[in-house]
């Protein structure tokens, strides 16, 4: 699904990625963890094209960039990141923002067919809003907004879906109701990365974790050998120790001896 090849990006006198090898095969879900500016973001672009390293391979859904019409290979690649829901019309209605991700719109010009009205509708039941469909998108809270945006990434039924800090300003409540209607896509056929550098958003779903560091990936891994407390403190610098609760981990920060 995804393959990185020792991914290098100089700018100027300084290495953003140094050597970056990354392999995601079919079904896994993996979440990519790090410190603030370790270059989490900058994998990411990479993976959806918007970047081109300075060195080193791309291959993404069996297609290596350099060679592809990268539009083609973004349809099947679901995104939701930062500055998505700022480029949404706040009075649009619910529904017709999910509509919008089955044309890969950002607003609805034209008569939308039953099918894909009953299908926004039911993405949006899954995640627990089929009784907000016709409220406007601006009246919902930031996380209500993150949860359509995940129905509406479904719509196009990707292969891959890609989520850059999905949880970033969430209060703990509405943190817990989005990484609940993320449990729910477990069950399809597609794979999955995500970007946090929050251990505890790293839920049961998850199988695999990358740790980055100083851009490079110092660990990957099925996500109990990468999270030891050795691992993460080479990558955070701050002594903790792990517990897991329901396949999930909690850290506590220690202090220095």
């Amino acid at each position: 699904m995804i393959k990185l090849d020792h991914l290098t990006l100089r700018r100027g006198q300084r290495d953003i990625l140094r050597g970056v090898d990354l392999e995601v095969k079919e079904g896994e879900h993996w979440v990519l963890l790090g410190r603030n500016g370790c270059g989490k973001t900058t994998v990411l672009e990479m993976i959806n094209g918007y970047l081109f390293p300075t060195t080193g391979k791309v291959s993404v859904l069996g297609h290596l960039y350099g060679t592809v019409d990268l539009r083609e290979v973004r349809k099947e690649i679901g995104y939701i990141g930062p500055s998505l829901i700022e480029k949404f019309t706040l009075r649009d209605p619910v529904w017709e923002i999910v509509v919008g991700g089955a044309y890969a719109y950002l607003r609805v010009y034209e008569e939308v067919p039953e099918e894909v009205r009953e299908r926004a509708q039911a993405e949006l039941e899954r995640v627990g809003f089929g009784h907000m469909a016709e409220q406007s998108f601006g009246t919902l809270s930031q996380g209500e907004r993150k949860k359509v945006l995940l129905a509406r990434t479904m719509m196009a039924d990707p292969k891959l879906l890609i989520l850059d800090e999905p949880c970033a300003g969430l209060d703990l409540y509405e943190r817990e109701k989005f990484l609940d209607a993320m449990s729910g896509l477990a069950r399809r056929n597609m794979s999955m990365l995500y970007v946090t550098h929050h251990i505890e958003e790293i839920i049961p779903m998850f199988t695999h974790v990358a740790l980055m560091a100083d851009g490079r990936i110092v660990a990957a891994g099925p996500k109990r050998e990468v999270l030891t407390p050795e691992l993460l403190r080479s990558a955070y610098d701050v002594p903790v120790t792990v517990e897991w609760h329901e396949d999930r981990p909690w850290i506590r920060v220690g202090k220095e001896n």
